[in-house]
């Protein structure tokens, strides 16, 4: 079966860095395209990267010019480099796969933002 593993949360600083890593296990067909989610208690689960197929990229206005998604070449691993962190960031973060119609999401990781 399909497996999503979130890595790489923790307690950092305003102004820290962290990387969340996300790695797919078993087999996703026609991968579209992979993201980050996040939610903070009380809200909504709302986008904060996504990167497709074909490498582009898409950014909440919240995170532009701090985050930065990536991916491996084959598509199994996908990233986000997060940089200037600030304690409204703080959220449980969830990767997404896209596999044709279908969305594969990870448990979460908790990713907390706090002097």
């Amino acid at each position: 079966q399909v497996q999503i593993v979130e890595s790489g949360g923790g307690l950092v600083q305003p102004g820290g860095s962290l990387r969340l890593s996300c790695a797919a296990s078993g087999i996703i067909f026609s991968v579209y395209a992979m993201g980050w989610y996040r939610q903070a208690p009380g809200k909504q689960r709302d986008l904060v990267a996504t990167i497709t197929s074909g490498g582009s990229t898409d950014y909440a206005d919240s995170v532009k010019g701090r985050f930065t998604i990536s991916r491996d070449s084959a598509e199994n691993t996908v990233y986000l480099q997060m940089n200037s962190l600030r304690p409204e960031d703080t959220a449980v973060y969830y990767c997404n796969i896209r596999g044709g119609n279908r969305y594969y999401w990870g448990q979460g990781t908790q990713v907390t933002v706090s002097s």
